[in-house]
Protein backbone atom coordinates (compact mmCIF):
# COMPACT_ATOMS: atom_id res chain seq x y z
CA UNK A 1 0.00 0.00 0.00
CA UNK A 2 2.87 2.40 0.78
CA UNK A 3 3.93 2.67 -2.86
CA UNK A 4 0.45 3.63 -4.07
CA UNK A 5 -0.37 7.22 -4.97
CA UNK A 6 -2.59 8.86 -2.37
CA UNK A 7 -5.84 8.87 -4.35
CA UNK A 8 -5.55 5.08 -4.78
CA UNK A 9 -4.20 4.41 -1.29
CA UNK A 10 -7.10 6.20 0.40
CA UNK A 11 -9.86 5.62 -2.14
CA UNK A 12 -13.16 5.69 -0.17
CA UNK A 13 -14.78 2.29 0.39
CA UNK A 14 -18.19 3.52 1.58
CA UNK A 15 -20.53 6.31 0.48
CA UNK A 16 -20.18 7.90 3.93
CA UNK A 17 -16.46 8.34 3.25
CA UNK A 18 -17.11 10.33 0.06
CA UNK A 19 -16.66 14.09 0.40
CA UNK A 20 -19.25 16.02 -1.61
CA UNK A 21 -21.84 14.75 -4.13
CA UNK A 22 -24.49 14.68 -1.39
CA UNK A 23 -27.33 14.54 -3.92
CA UNK A 24 -25.88 11.40 -5.49
CA UNK A 25 -25.12 9.67 -2.18
CA UNK A 26 -28.60 10.36 -0.78
CA UNK A 27 -30.48 8.87 -3.73
CA UNK A 28 -28.22 5.82 -4.01
CA UNK A 29 -28.38 5.16 -0.26
CA UNK A 30 -32.19 5.34 -0.32
CA UNK A 31 -32.36 3.12 -3.41
CA UNK A 32 -30.21 0.47 -1.74
CA UNK A 33 -32.23 0.64 1.49
CA UNK A 34 -35.51 0.21 -0.40
CA UNK A 35 -34.04 -2.32 -2.86
CA UNK A 36 -35.12 -0.15 -5.77
CA UNK A 37 -32.24 -0.79 -8.11
CA UNK A 38 -32.10 0.51 -11.67
CA UNK A 39 -30.67 -1.75 -14.35
CA UNK A 40 -28.59 1.09 -15.80
CA UNK A 41 -27.00 4.24 -14.37
CA UNK A 42 -25.31 7.21 -16.00
CA UNK A 43 -22.69 9.03 -13.93
CA UNK A 44 -21.70 12.24 -15.72
CA UNK A 45 -19.46 15.03 -14.55
CA UNK A 46 -15.94 16.45 -14.54
CA UNK A 47 -12.89 14.26 -14.01
CA UNK A 48 -11.90 13.58 -10.44
CA UNK A 49 -15.42 14.16 -9.09
CA UNK A 50 -15.88 10.60 -7.79
CA UNK A 51 -17.79 8.86 -10.60
CA UNK A 52 -15.68 5.70 -10.74
CA UNK A 53 -15.25 5.52 -6.96
CA UNK A 54 -18.99 5.76 -6.30
CA UNK A 55 -19.67 3.25 -9.09
CA UNK A 56 -17.36 0.73 -7.39
CA UNK A 57 -18.95 1.36 -4.00
CA UNK A 58 -22.41 0.86 -5.52
CA UNK A 59 -21.28 -2.43 -7.07
CA UNK A 60 -19.88 -3.59 -3.73
CA UNK A 61 -23.01 -2.53 -1.86
CA UNK A 62 -25.23 -4.45 -4.27
CA UNK A 63 -23.26 -7.63 -3.60
CA UNK A 64 -22.54 -7.27 0.13
CA UNK A 65 -24.08 -10.21 2.02
CA UNK A 66 -24.45 -8.16 5.23
CA UNK A 67 -25.50 -4.79 3.83
CA UNK A 68 -27.04 -2.49 6.45
CA UNK A 69 -27.03 1.15 5.29
CA UNK A 70 -23.49 0.58 3.98
CA UNK A 71 -21.31 -2.35 2.87
CA UNK A 72 -19.88 -4.32 5.80
CA UNK A 73 -16.34 -4.51 4.32
CA UNK A 74 -15.98 -7.87 6.10
CA UNK A 75 -17.83 -10.44 4.00
CA UNK A 76 -16.01 -12.32 1.23
CA UNK A 77 -17.74 -10.31 -1.49
CA UNK A 78 -16.80 -6.95 0.06
CA UNK A 79 -13.18 -8.01 0.47
CA UNK A 80 -13.00 -9.06 -3.17
CA UNK A 81 -14.52 -5.80 -4.38
CA UNK A 82 -12.27 -3.69 -2.12
CA UNK A 83 -9.15 -5.46 -3.38
CA UNK A 84 -10.22 -5.12 -7.00
CA UNK A 85 -10.33 -8.88 -7.48
CA UNK A 86 -14.07 -9.47 -7.80
CA UNK A 87 -15.19 -11.26 -10.94
CA UNK A 88 -18.61 -9.65 -10.57
CA UNK A 89 -17.33 -6.16 -11.45
CA UNK A 90 -16.32 -5.82 -15.09
CA UNK A 91 -14.61 -2.51 -15.86
CA UNK A 92 -14.41 -1.50 -19.51
CA UNK A 93 -12.37 1.45 -20.73
CA UNK A 94 -14.40 2.65 -23.70
CA UNK A 95 -11.52 4.85 -24.85
CA UNK A 96 -9.55 1.68 -25.66
CA UNK A 97 -12.46 -0.69 -26.33
CA UNK A 98 -14.82 1.46 -28.35
CA UNK A 99 -15.78 -0.74 -31.27
CA UNK A 100 -18.74 -2.94 -32.05
CA UNK A 101 -16.71 -6.15 -31.58
CA UNK A 102 -16.04 -5.27 -27.94
CA UNK A 103 -19.74 -4.57 -27.34
CA UNK A 104 -20.69 -7.84 -29.01
CA UNK A 105 -18.35 -9.62 -26.59
CA UNK A 106 -20.02 -7.78 -23.71
CA UNK A 107 -23.46 -8.85 -24.96
CA UNK A 108 -22.30 -12.46 -25.05
CA UNK A 109 -20.84 -12.30 -21.54
CA UNK A 110 -23.91 -10.58 -20.06
CA UNK A 111 -25.80 -13.84 -20.38
CA UNK A 112 -23.63 -15.41 -17.68
CA UNK A 113 -24.68 -14.79 -14.10
CA UNK A 114 -22.57 -13.44 -11.23
CA UNK A 115 -19.81 -15.58 -9.74
CA UNK A 116 -20.45 -15.11 -6.03
CA UNK A 117 -22.70 -12.09 -5.60
CA UNK A 118 -26.26 -11.22 -6.53
CA UNK A 119 -25.41 -8.91 -9.42
CA UNK A 120 -22.79 -8.67 -12.13
CA UNK A 121 -21.93 -5.00 -12.58
CA UNK A 122 -20.52 -3.61 -15.81
CA UNK A 123 -18.74 -0.26 -15.43
CA UNK A 124 -18.15 1.43 -18.79
CA UNK A 125 -15.71 4.31 -18.26
CA UNK A 126 -15.40 7.14 -20.80
CA UNK A 127 -18.64 5.84 -22.32
CA UNK A 128 -18.84 8.75 -24.78
CA UNK A 129 -15.90 7.23 -26.70
CA UNK A 130 -17.97 4.32 -28.03
CA UNK A 131 -18.60 4.42 -31.76
CA UNK A 132 -22.10 4.96 -33.11
CA UNK A 133 -22.25 1.31 -34.20
CA UNK A 134 -21.16 0.19 -30.73
CA UNK A 135 -23.80 2.43 -29.13
CA UNK A 136 -26.52 0.90 -31.28
CA UNK A 137 -25.37 -2.62 -30.39
CA UNK A 138 -25.21 -1.69 -26.71
CA UNK A 139 -28.71 -0.22 -26.87
CA UNK A 140 -30.19 -3.66 -27.48
CA UNK A 141 -28.60 -4.91 -24.26
CA UNK A 142 -29.92 -1.93 -22.28
CA UNK A 143 -33.43 -2.46 -23.61
CA UNK A 144 -33.69 -6.05 -22.36
CA UNK A 145 -30.97 -6.70 -19.79
CA UNK A 146 -30.91 -9.93 -17.75
CA UNK A 147 -32.05 -9.51 -14.14
CA UNK A 148 -28.57 -10.08 -12.74
CA UNK A 149 -26.85 -7.38 -14.83
CA UNK A 150 -26.33 -3.76 -13.77
CA UNK A 151 -24.71 -1.22 -16.10
CA UNK A 152 -22.97 1.95 -14.97
CA UNK A 153 -21.85 4.38 -17.68
CA UNK A 154 -19.34 7.02 -16.58
CA UNK A 155 -18.55 10.00 -18.79
CA UNK A 156 -17.18 13.53 -18.75
CA UNK A 157 -19.10 14.35 -21.94
CA UNK A 158 -22.73 13.19 -21.64
CA UNK A 159 -23.76 15.29 -24.65
CA UNK A 160 -21.88 12.82 -26.86
CA UNK A 161 -24.08 9.90 -25.78
CA UNK A 162 -27.08 8.94 -27.88
CA UNK A 163 -30.37 10.23 -26.40
CA UNK A 164 -31.75 6.69 -26.66
CA UNK A 165 -28.93 5.49 -24.37
CA UNK A 166 -29.45 8.29 -21.84
CA UNK A 167 -33.22 7.69 -21.72
CA UNK A 168 -32.66 4.11 -20.58
CA UNK A 169 -30.47 5.06 -17.62
CA UNK A 170 -30.95 6.67 -14.24
CA UNK A 171 -28.81 9.79 -14.58
CA UNK A 172 -26.67 11.43 -11.89
CA UNK A 173 -24.82 14.65 -12.63
CA UNK A 174 -21.69 15.01 -10.53
CA UNK A 175 -20.40 18.46 -9.59
CA UNK A 176 -16.93 19.88 -9.21
CA UNK A 177 -15.95 19.74 -5.54
CA UNK A 178 -15.90 23.05 -3.68
CA UNK A 179 -12.81 24.49 -2.02
CA UNK A 180 -14.25 23.51 1.37
CA UNK A 181 -14.93 19.93 0.26
CA UNK A 182 -11.47 19.52 -1.23
CA UNK A 183 -9.87 21.02 1.87
CA UNK A 184 -11.77 18.57 4.06
CA UNK A 185 -10.60 15.65 1.94
CA UNK A 186 -6.97 16.84 1.99
CA UNK A 187 -7.01 17.21 5.77
CA UNK A 188 -8.28 13.61 6.10
CA UNK A 189 -5.54 12.25 3.84
CA UNK A 190 -2.79 14.31 5.47
CA UNK A 191 -3.84 13.09 8.92
CA UNK A 192 -3.76 9.47 7.76
CA UNK A 193 -0.26 10.05 6.38
CA UNK A 194 0.86 11.56 9.68
CA UNK A 195 1.80 14.88 8.05
CA UNK A 196 1.16 18.39 9.35
CA UNK A 197 -0.16 20.66 6.61
CA UNK A 198 -0.90 24.33 7.26
CA UNK A 199 -4.40 25.55 6.42
CA UNK A 200 -3.04 28.00 3.84
CA UNK A 201 -1.22 25.16 2.09
CA UNK A 202 -4.41 23.08 2.08
CA UNK A 203 -6.34 25.97 0.54
CA UNK A 204 -3.67 26.54 -2.12
CA UNK A 205 -3.68 22.88 -3.15
CA UNK A 206 -7.49 22.85 -3.23
CA UNK A 207 -7.47 25.95 -5.42
CA UNK A 208 -4.97 24.46 -7.88
CA UNK A 209 -6.98 21.21 -8.10
CA UNK A 210 -9.90 23.04 -9.73
CA UNK A 211 -12.65 20.88 -8.24
CA UNK A 212 -10.93 17.50 -8.74
CA UNK A 213 -10.32 15.32 -5.69
CA UNK A 214 -7.90 13.15 -7.66
CA UNK A 215 -5.83 16.16 -8.73
CA UNK A 216 -5.85 17.54 -5.18
CA UNK A 217 -4.57 14.28 -3.70
CA UNK A 218 -1.97 13.94 -6.47
CA UNK A 219 -0.65 17.44 -5.72
CA UNK A 220 -0.55 16.68 -2.00
CA UNK A 221 1.38 13.49 -2.74
CA UNK A 222 3.92 15.37 -4.83
CA UNK A 223 4.51 17.83 -2.02
CA UNK A 224 4.82 15.07 0.57
CA UNK A 225 7.37 13.35 -1.67
CA UNK A 226 9.87 16.06 -0.68
CA UNK A 227 10.25 14.19 2.58
CA UNK A 228 9.11 17.03 4.86
CA UNK A 229 6.75 16.13 7.71
CA UNK A 230 5.39 19.69 7.90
Amino acid sequence: MDNLVLYRKYRPQKLTEIVGQEHVKKVLTNSLAQNKIAHAYLFSGPRGSGKTTIARILAKSLNCTNYKNEPCDKCANCLEFSSGKSLDLIEIDAASNRGIDEIKNLRENVRFGPTTGKYKVYLVDEAHMLTKEAFNAFLKTLEEPPAHAIFILATTEPHRLLPTIISRTQRFDFKRLSMAELSERLEIVAKKEGSVVDLEAIKLIAHEADGSARDAESLLGQIMATGEDH
